[in-house]
């Protein structure tokens, strides 16, 4: 058999995974890798200007296609550069594969130029990585590395391949499946409690379904959709949730927790059954977790084990895959029609309270002389074509957006959930971009976190990407500041960002296209104007820098207790 190098044979993987996108920064020792990609054709190589931001492209490559999204850096800071990335991805269970490059294995350990041990920097926020010592193993980890990423609970996994990994000769052949013996998910829940669990949902009189991003990456948003209208049950979503329920359903409620809807808080705390799906009762969603939900019989489902009972005690728990432990649901409740029948008219009066709520404490603001930024986001909803893909950055910018553009479909809203980290959504929407060249891809950004990866401006305009950058411009780190005037007597510490740079210039410099908006009525206009722009663009909305965002539950308090308008 004809011997390739580790390089080519690295290529050649990718090409048996169906790589066809791939992020990435080249670098020393990553060059034989690079030098293989040129003679690779059938895979698009997206150059970021940051590994930061290669990561987080990959990521919202990940999320809006379902696919593993996959990154190639160099060694040293190269790959420490991926680590805000890397564990952005992890928190919210995306699947990844980074690559990065490693000094030969002889100088492993010496202190060598651009040397860093990203094994053992990216441990805890992996869900598995390897250091690749022989090239004879190559194949076998790479598809290991797509097998563990986008199975069970899917996530990042970083392979280090030494440079002399990548120059050794290898007969290349890749395998045909992986063995793990320590790792076999569970996608098919239990029977036995799929009944129980039925028996006591359909006793319910107040049920309330929670469902999570595990519903997104299981694939289920049409069973639990049939699921709660068979048995009309009121649905609220994470922000990680979001879109896995059309908003406009009436039995919709929105998102729940510290800036979740009125009746969605409610409907948890009086609830005498909640149904957790793909859900991982995050801190801002549970408020004070000895009162949440206190008067529920608490199901969960998720394919994580480890995620069950973990921070909320749990009465049901069934471990397995969302959409398999729907289905299975589902047909148990076949033949049950008068029991089902029973439970719908027994939530009739649950429901008439619910939409009480809604009238009572809607989620609203007032339009002045000042842009208010909700505004902004309703208009952006109203203008978009309806398969528009919307990223955001992280804090204020991120819960209008979550709150006030109703997501119809799961995978339209790409953010970060679990790390909150600042500067993803424009690199993520370069990821979406490419993944689907034809759709409208929105980034809605604030001030300050369009600053922590503004560089890639540059990657939209080399590639003629059309993301659509709308930033809420209020002078502040907006979310920290509300902090500081609520919590903090208003000592606004290091919060102003009144020296930000001329946005409208700054994208011209990059050549991409730039508008300012500062009065209400042009809103409108500015942003048809930008979606009917082809390339990149950036509209700069100057809004009211003292709006914040409500509800509001404060830190350490049950959900119940939210701060109005």
């Amino acid at each position: 058999m004809k011997k390739i190098t580790g390089a080519q044979a690295f290529i050649e993987s990718l090409r048996q995974e169906g790589v066809k996108d791939v992020f990435g920064y080249p670098g020393g020792a990553v060059l034989d890798i690079f030098d293989a990609l040129m003679d690779a054709s059938d895979i698009h190589f997206v150059l970021t200007r940051h590994e930061q931001g290669a990561v987080h492209a990959a990521d919202g490559y990940a999320r809006a296609t379902g696919r593993t999204g996959v990154c190639i850096v160099t060694s040293g800071p190269g790959a420490t550069n991926t680590v805000t990335g890397v564990a952005t991805a992890c928190m919210d269970s995306i699947p990844l594969v980074v690559f990065t490059g490693q000094v030969s294995t002889h100088l492993i350990g010496n202190d060598a130029f651009q040397e860093a041990d990203i094994v053992g920097i990216t441990r805890p926020c992996t869900k598995h990585n390897y250091l690749v010592k022989d090239v004879a193993d190559l194949p076998r980890v790479i598809k290991e590395a797509f097998y563990i990423a986008r199975t069970g609970r899917p996530g990042p996994v970083l392979v280090d391949i030494p440079k002399n990994v990548q120059q050794a000769l290898i007969a290349f052949r890749y395998p045909d499946q992986v063995r793990l013996e320590s790792y076999n998910p569970t996608y098919r829940g239990h029977a036995g409690q799929i009944r129980r669990v039925l028996g006591v949902i359909l006793k319910s009189r107040r049920p309330v379904i929670y469902a999570g991003g595990g519903i997104v990456l299981s694939n289920s948003s049409p069973e639990l959709t049939e699921f709660a209208r068979k048995l009309n049950i009121p649905v609220t979503t994470t922000l990680m949730g979001m879109g896995v329920f059309p908003s406009g359903d009436p039995l919709a409620m929105g998102m729940l927790g510290m800036h979740g809807t009125y009746a969605a808080n409610l409907a948890v705390t009086n609830a005498d059954c909640l149904i957790a799906l793909g859900a991982r009762f995050d801190d801002r969603v549970t408020g004070k977790v000895d009162e949440f939900a206190p008067r529920a019989k608490i199901v969960h489902i998720d394919i994580d084990p480890t995620s069950i009972s973990k921070n909320v005690r749990v009465d049901l728990p069934i471990v397995g895959d969302c959409r398999m432990v729907l289905q299975g649901m589902l047909a148990e409740l076949e033949g049950k029609g008068d029991e089902v029948s029973e439970m719908q008219a027994g939530v009739a009066p649950w429901l008439a309270q619910i939409d009480s709520w809604k009238l009572e404490q809607p989620l609203r603001y007032c339009q002045g002389e000042l842009i208010k930024p909700q505004h902004v986001v309703e208009m952006v909803d109203e203008l978009a074509p309806d398969d528009t893909i919307i990223t955001t950055e992280v804090g204020q910018n991120q819960m209008w957006t979550a709150q006030f553009y109703r997501f119809r479909e799961p995978r339209h809203f790409l953010t970060s959930g679990g790390l909150g980290t600042m500067g993803y959504g424009f690199p993520a929407a370069i990821g979406a971009q490419v993944a689907f060249p034809d759709r409208t891809v929105i980034d809605i950004a604030g001030d300050g976190s369009i600053q922590m990866n503004i560089q890639e401006i540059a990657t939209a305009v080399q590639y003629k990407l059309p993301v659509k950058v709308f930033i809420l411009n209020n002078t502040y780190l907006g979310m920290v500041r509300q902090w500081q005037s609520l919590f903090y007597r208003k000592r606004y510490s290091h919060t102003s960002m009144a020296t930000s740079p001329d946005f409208v210039k700054l994208a011209e410099a990059y050549g991409a296209h730039g508008i300012r908006v500062d009065r209400p009525d042009q809103v409108k206009g500015a942003i048809l104007e930008a979606l009917a722009i082809k390339g990149p663009v950036f509209v700069d909305f100057v809004v009211d820098p003292e709006e914040d965002v409500y509800p509001m539950v404060p830190a350490g308090t049950a959900i119940c207790n939210m701060l109005l308008v």
